[in-house]
């Protein structure tokens, strides 16, 4: 992989990462419709550590929120009530969030890697991230905000993170599918979504950082990723602005026949 290769997939991975539209979809069908020949044992890892360059950027977005959020916590501890306020209450329902994708994530870890080397199943996932949009708008009611969240929201929402680990179930777009499924809006599920992804990446990228001192003569693909994370970061804070500004104005099916007619294009180059 070299520099050209890591910026355009950072850029890729960043503008992706928020968008419902499955960055590791993306990450896996670029190359391929480019032609490009990777190291396949650095595939994952590059993949998920770029990710990093998105978390990044949702943690400068969300600095205040995060802020008041772990405030909120220490003080509900501290005090002997922790779910009295409502941003320690949010602060723990993103904790309740995490839980399915990381235990998950854990069981499956080797199915979800090898999925990432095919193009074919990840173009199928991507038509179900296409599907799960369409019922986030056809059943959620869009009557409820990020204040009326409850466990039960938070672990239905902590559920659909947990299929997006393949590649092609867009994180964001499950997410805010659960949300919109429990009839919050779309911006609070939003909102909600890009919170919660910072603990979750968080872990998987410590996992990945493991994973690549694994893989020989990993110090040569430094330059790359570190290129790849700088894209990915600069990129994904637009995006954030963007799709929050975006979503507060228009639905998701948009983002729904982007997937579909992506993922048809890929199987039907795939096939031909």
């Amino acid at each position: 992989m070299n520099i050209f290769q890591a910026i355009l997939l950072g850029i890729i991975q960043g503008i992706t990462e928020f968008l419902p539209i499955s960055s590791s979809a993306h990450l896996v069908i670029t190359p391929y419709l480019l032609g490009w020949k990777l190291d396949e044992a650095v595939i994952f890892p590059f993949d998920v550590l770029v990710q990093l360059g998105t978390l990044l950027a949702a943690i400068i977005y969300f600095r205040r929120d995060l802020w008041e959020i772990l405030a909120a916590v220490w003080a509900g501890l501290r005090s002997g009530k922790p779910f009295e306020s409502p941003k320690a209450r949010l602060g723990w329902f993103l904790v309740l969030a995490t839980l399915p994708a990381g235990i998950l994530g854990i069981l499956i870890k080797d199915q979800v890697e090898a999925a990432f080397h095919s193009v074919q199943a990840t173009a199928l996932f991507l038509l179900v991230t296409a599907v799960l949009l369409l019922i986030a708008e056809r059943i959620g009611k869009k009557n409820r905000t990020l204040d009326t969240l409850t466990w039960k929201d938070a672990l239905w929402i902590g559920v659909a993170q947990a299929i997006s680990l393949f590649p092609g179930i867009s994180r964001s777009g499950a997410t805010i599918t659960g949300g919109m499924t429990r009839h919050l809006d779309r911006s609070s599920a939003a909102r909600f979504s890009f919170l919660m992804m910072i603990p979750i990446m968080l872990a998987a990228g410590g996992l990945s950082v493991l994973d690549l001192f694994d893989t020989p003569n990993f110090t040569s693909y430094l330059p790359a990723i570190a290129a790849g994370f700088a894209a990915a970061a600069m990129v994904g804070y637009l995006a954030i602005r963007w799709l929050l500004g975006f979503l507060t104005r228009r639905p998701l099916y948009v983002f729904s026949i982007y997937c579909a007619a992506l993922a048809a294009l890929v199987l039907l180059v795939s096939y031909v």
